[in-house]
């Protein structure tokens, strides 16, 4: 067998568009150059979308009540959202990284990591791959594109961002330890506000003093994170990029209403119909999940998350939809009807499509002449049942009755 030779280093990049909604925005309309913008819908219920570096400025940010945003910084032009520009830019923005790499893996309409190991050689190596793939997307799409190179994914994230707007570095190999230290703990990706004042409690402010920190302290007060919170400390991060796409973490749908409710039915009804789409996309895609979560938003923007997991994985419509209605009952009882901005309903903890049964689960012939057990699976057999009229006859051809 041939000697395969030394093994390249990895040259991981992180590809993010810059104010990608606002980009577009402006690549379709070149008098908002320059200018201060917000994307989002205009009005007392607005939020803000996306805001220009021109807005932050005046510390407009994005989910922003538009109203706020506008008081920062009232010379700035609203913009509402075109999702359906945003998508179409986003695909011709992945294809071109496919076509620079085969292995990309997308995490975001408007961000990707991009393994370039040997991609370029022997002719200038990823850094003059990725800076002709930013020159292609500033020609075709007109946006731009700011990105880091470095030699794992936490490293190339952190340098993304160091690199906005429309820039691009590249940590020289074996560098990436030198490269992170100087910059806050909080710009390491998995360190959150808690851990951050935990951290700082100990005098540690930088991402080089905590790659310092002996790991036996860091195991005591982050269990078994501690480890791998200082292996990304010192750059290094073995997660491959995922060229074969990603499995969905979780999948919600949630509702922001023109006028708040107080109708605990029709809260119900909303939460009743985000079950049916959650399931929907559950079977669609093979998967089940353990964790239903409700959210909701109160009129003055304060916003809440309740979760529960089931015992089993679930698809059903169903199965969502109880658990769903008993978080709302038991968020209401604790804290009080207030007018409701927002209600959503999401599922996490998805697994793939495979249910061990209960030893009492009895099974029994379905209609389609396949084995289904009694009252665990009847509701989703009912639910295979809608979903192939609705895909025969159109979504409205029938209804539940939740």
């Amino acid at each position: 067998m041939p000697d395969p030779g030394p093994r390249l280093p990895p040259r991981i990049a992180h590809f993010d568009l810059d104010t990608f909604f606002v980009a577009v925005e402006r690549a379709r309309d070149a008098s908002l150059r320059g200018r201060p913008v917000l994307v989002g819908r205009a009005g007392p219920r607005g939020v803000v979308a996306a805001a220009s570096y021109e807005s932050r400025k005046f510390g407009c940010r994005s989910a922003m009540p538009m109203t706020q945003a506008l008081r920062l910084c009232p010379q700035a032009i609203v913009v509402a959202p075109d999702f359906t520009a945003y998508r179409t830019v986003s695909a011709r923005f992945h294809e071109m990284l496919r076509e620079l790499s085969p292995v990309v893996e997308s995490v975001g309409i408007d961000e990707a990591y991009v393994d370039l190991t040997g991609i370029g050689e022997p002719t200038g190596g990823a850094y003059a791959a990725a800076a002709a793939l930013r020159a292609r997307v500033h020609a075709d799409l007109d946006v731009a594109v700011s990105v880091c190179i470095a030699g794992s994914r936490t490293t190339a994230k952190v340098g993304s961002d160091r690199a906005k707007p429309d820039g691009l570095i590249e940590v020289p190999v074996g560098d990436d330890a030198t490269f992170l230290a100087p910059f806050a703990i909080r710009e390491l990706p998995m360190v959150g506000p808690k851990a951050a004042e935990t951290l700082g409690r100990m005098g540690v402010r930088t991402i080089g003093q905590l790659a310092a920190l002996d790991e036996r302290w860091l195991v005591q007060q982050f269990g078994s994170a501690g480890p791998v919170l200082s292996a990304r400390a010192r750059g290094l991060d073995p997660t491959p990029v995922n060229g074969n796409g990603r499995v969905a973490r979780s999948i919600s749908r949630e509702v922001t209403f023109l006028e708040d409710v107080t109708d605990e039915a029709e809260l119900r009804r909303v939460l009743a119909r985000h079950a049916e789409r959650v399931g929907t996309d559950l079977r669609d895609s093979g998967k089940r999940a353990r964790t239903v979560t409700l959210k909701l938003r109160w009129d003055d923007f304060t916003t809440l998350t309740r979760s529960h997991t089931l015992e089993r994985p679930v698809q059903s419509t169903a199965a969502i939809a109880e658990a769903g209605r008993a978080l709302f009952d038991a968020t209401i009882a604790a804290e009080g009807m207030r007018p409701v901005r927002l209600i959503g309903l999401g599922v996490t903890n998805i697994v793939e499509d495979a249910l061990q049964l209960d030893f009492f689960d009895a099974a029994t012939t379905t209609m389609t002449g396949t084995t289904t057990p009694a009252g665990v699976l009847r509701d989703e057999e009912l639910d295979r049942t809608i979903d192939g009229l609705r895909a025969r006859f159109g979504s409205g051809v029938v209804k539940r009755g939740l």
